[in-house]
């Protein structure tokens, strides 16, 4: 009998963020399709709020490593709480959220037990009775399914593929496990985290739109001059207002690199597409972009397109776009922001 663990590290509010709850989600829907026992392993300060929030999940058993050691993601840490965690839940599958810090530590853990670890997972479902996942490839052009004899198996799953959990609370119980750390000690010390403001904060995963700049912001003006400084700020004002979450295509985080002048807040962080990320918000609206493959491409799971550019032969006019506005971006956003409370 397959025996299922969901792994999450807590959030700085002692509670788990949106991406392990859709893994959570996962991790149930797929205990229930194989008819195998879940159990979940927490890692953190201290679990046992985490815990209790998602004590209504049907796991049989829950698990914990805290402790102040924990609260912050250090490899060494974390890979010790991960295998402790497998270790005593016997688990033979093991899912958690594909985060920056689960995707780094997870194929460690495979490792250590003699498993194997699939990262970026989209989706997972039984046929036959085994277990398939489904991971895109070659920037989202094609997806594979795949399964795996090797135990235990790592998965992390991608955000923004699962609806997150959203069970009732209660009170667990959750067993102490405590990790075995390297006898020579931790070489890396967190002394302490530095976190954006809200308000300077501008990749922001869980926005409901995504607003991506394209080179055309930098560009000479109709009165024959850029407008750099009123662009960051028509941007920014725009981006503040919504709450909007920013992208760029590649093209124009490299123009310094082209001796021309760019936006002070783009780094290549912001990329989106061939060269970037594909964000998975709900809309989209692209400014100043050309719309061809290799920007479009992380579009892919946009839910609703617009675009404003002022050629109306671009890409975005070629069925890649449900609304394209055919007008200078600079009028329209100022337009925009005067009908923003």
């Amino acid at each position: 009998m397959d025996k299922i663990l969901f792994v999450a590290q807590t959030e700085c509010d002692g509670l788990l963020g949106k991406a392990s709850l859709e893994a959570l989600a996962a991790a149930k829907t797929l205990a229930g399709q194989l008819n195998a026992e879940l159990a979940v392993g927490l890692v953190g300060a201290d679990v046992k709020a985490a815990a209790d929030a998602v004590a209504g999940c049907g796991a049989a058993a829950f698990y914990g490593v805290s402790g102040a050691e924990y609260a912050t993601a250090r490899y060494a840490t974390d890979a010790a709480a991960l295998a402790a965690l497998c270790t005593a839940a016997g688990a033979n599958i093991v899912i958690g959220a594909a985060t920056s810090r689960m995707s780094r530590v997870l194929p460690g853990v495979a490792a250590r037990l003699g498993g194997r670890s699939d990262t970026g997972v989209t989706a997972l479902n039984v046929q036959d009775g085994k277990l398939m996942a489904t991971r895109w490839y070659y920037r989202q052009r094609m997806f594979a399914e795949l399964t795996r004899q090797e135990r235990p198996w790592c998965l992390s799953l991608s955000s923004g593929c699962v609806a997150p959990y959203e069970g009732a609370a209660g009170s667990a119980d959750v067993t102490a496990v405590t990790p075995e750390l390297p006898a020579t000690g931790l070489r890396t010390e967190v002394t302490s985290m530095i976190c954006p403001s809200a308000e300077e904060q501008t990749i922001r995963p869980d926005a409901a739109l995504l607003f991506v700049a394209g080179a055309g912001w930098t560009k000479k003006q109709a009165d024959g001059v850029p407008h750099l400084t009123e662009a960051e700020q028509l941007i920014l004002g725009f981006l503040g207002k919504m709450q909007a979450s920013l992208g760029t295509s590649k093209s124009l985080v490299d123009l310094s690199g082209e001796g021309q002048q760019v936006m002070s807040f783009l780094t290549h962080m912001h990329q989106v597409g061939q060269t970037g990320s594909t964000p998975r918000h709900a809309k989209g609206l692209a400014t100043c972009c050309h719309g061809e493959e290799p920007h479009t491409v992380g579009w892919r799971f946009i839910g609703e397109r617009r675009a404003i550019n002022l050629d109306a032969n671009c890409g975005w006019a070629q069925g890649k776009a449900d609304v394209l506005y055919v007008a200078v971006a600079f009028d329209v956003m100022r337009k925009v922001l005067e009908m923003m409370p």
